[in-house]
Formats: C-alpha cells, structure tokens, sequence
C-alpha cells in the first residue's frame, strides 16, 4: 500500500475526506491504550493494530491469550479501512446485501473492526481490532475512534 496526500494543486471534492499528516506514535500508542481498556474491562482478548495514511504498521499490541491468527487480521483490517477510506463493516454489509463483487477487490477484508481514523477533517490513518466476533472487534474499535479527539 502507498498513498499520499494530494498536492496543494489538486482539489478534493467536498463527500472525499483527504489523508493528512499521519498519526503520530505517541497518539497510536494513547489509542491503543483505550481500546485495550475496553477490551479487557469486556474480558475479550484482542490485536489492535494501527497504521499511517500508507497503510504501514506505526504500532501493534495483542493481549495475552489472543488467538494467533487475529494479530494479521487486526493489520489486515487497519490496511483495508485505510486504504479504502471506509470501515470494514461497510464491506461486511455490502456482501450480506448480495455485492459479492466486492470480494474480488484486492485488500478487502470484509469484517468488521476496521476503522479510518479522522483528525480535523483528514484520515491520518486506521486502526484494525480482531480477537473476538466481528461485532466485539467493531465495539473495540469504535471506543478508540471515539476517543481519538480528546487524546
């Protein structure tokens, strides 16, 4: 994955968020921090993994007893929703409404936990959550996003 912010040239149109300058380490760590606490108040073991407007890793952390295969599918998730610009639940709807189409899509990953992380009107990233059901995933991630403002 390789995305970059559009030159001072080019217009955005008005429905397209533009990627920003990406999160900082110091910020994913505070993320990381708030979605961990949900997780672990919920007593579900979790992989929360948070990527830069490029879709590469900037921090990872996973609790203890997190099942193996969530630690790619939380960077799977964060790379999708980053380079998509949506959440991932927004793929896992379109394939339950029928749009299979959009498995065909290299770097989908259609499950929700993915999420873009928006700053001031930009995506300065994307944070991908796995280890419990999708919907458990989609409550961990949301908590960090909601937080993101404030930290």
């Amino acid at each position: 994955f390789f995305f970059d912010s559009p030159s001072p040239q080019m217009s955005v149109p008005a429905n397209v968020k533009p990627y920003g300058k990406s999160i900082s380490l110091a910020k994913a760590k505070a993320l990381a921090a708030v979605c961990s606490q949900e997780a672990l108040a919920n007593g579900w073991a979790m992989a929360i993994a948070i990527v830069d407007v490029g879709g590469h890793l900037i921090y990872f952390e996973r609790e203890e007893g997190t099942q193996i295969a969530s630690l790619q599918m939380a960077v799977d998730k964060a790379k999708c929703s980053v380079g998509f610009k949506k959440a991932t639940k927004d793929f896992e709807d379109r394939i339950a409404n029928g749009t299979l189409r959009v498995l065909g899509m290299d770097g989908v990953v259609p499950v929700e936990g993915g999420i873009p992380l928006e700053l001031n009107g930009e995506i300065i990233g994307a944070i991908g959550i796995s280890g419990g059901s999708a919907k458990e995933d989609g409550v961990v991630a949301s908590a960090g996003v909601q937080a993101l403002p404030s930290l």
